[in-house]
């Protein structure tokens, strides 16, 4: 098992990269948006990988965070979902956003991932629901978003909470309500009405 590697980018490719690693050559998988945030890295990267053994060869997928590796390692476990669909989704969604659509049951936001349709997403929400924890989605949420789970009137969050809520009877999803709000930025100070503007200009670049 390689847990990790360590070494200078020579190729990068939509969905893979080829890693020199004291003169070996390793090509590993990687995600859409692992690709983007290594764009123009120079120096040493270190990637952690997962490897897959099968009679036709040996195939590495890589992550930039422990945090990504641990979720891909959930999604391959869920039944019809293989490394590229996994990729795929982790592509579409961080790991963060997809354990908020995880709690949200948010199919919708899951099935925007490039060959993952409604069905199979119900399915990842239903095998991870359990797995995927609450309590850490409104840990990673908890500068403004994750408050939404528990609105309490005249609380610091509660004008957020109530402009996630007006946005979901608005027709959005919960993730995106969630996201919009959060991409607001700083919002201490704002009542709902100015949240809810500020998020609804957001809407236009998700």
């Amino acid at each position: 098992m390689i847990a990790y590697l360590c070494g200078e980018i020579q190729e990068l490719g939509e969905d893979f990269l080829v890693l020199d690693v004291n003169g070996v050559g390793y090509e590993v998988r990687v995600t859409g948006r692992t690709c983007e945030a290594l764009s123009g890295t120079k120096g040493p990267v270190k990637i952690y990988t997962y490897m897959q053994v099968k009679e036709d060869g040996i195939s590495l997928f890589g992550f930039l965070t422990r945090d990504d590796l641990s979720v891909f390692r959930l999604l391959i476990g869920v039944n019809g979902i293989g490394p590229k669909g996994a990729l795929g989704i982790l592509t579409a969604l961080s790991a963060d956003d997809l354990r908020f659509a995880v709690a949200c049951a948010d199919a919708k936001a899951i099935s925007r991932a490039p060959g993952i349709g409604m069905k199979t997403a119900q399915r990842v929400i239903l095998d991870l629901k359990d797995r995927m924890k609450l309590s850490d989605t409104i840990e990673t949420f908890a500068d403004g978003a994750g408050e939404a789970a528990a609105p309490v009137s005249g609380a610091p969050g509660a004008a957020r909470s109530e402009a996630i809520q007006a946005l979901v009877a608005l027709g959005y999803s919960n993730t995106d309500a969630v996201l919009a709000v959060k991409k607001a930025g700083d919002t201490a100070g704002m009542d709902t009405e100015a949240i809810l503007k500020a998020a609804l200009k957001q809407m236009a670049f998700m």
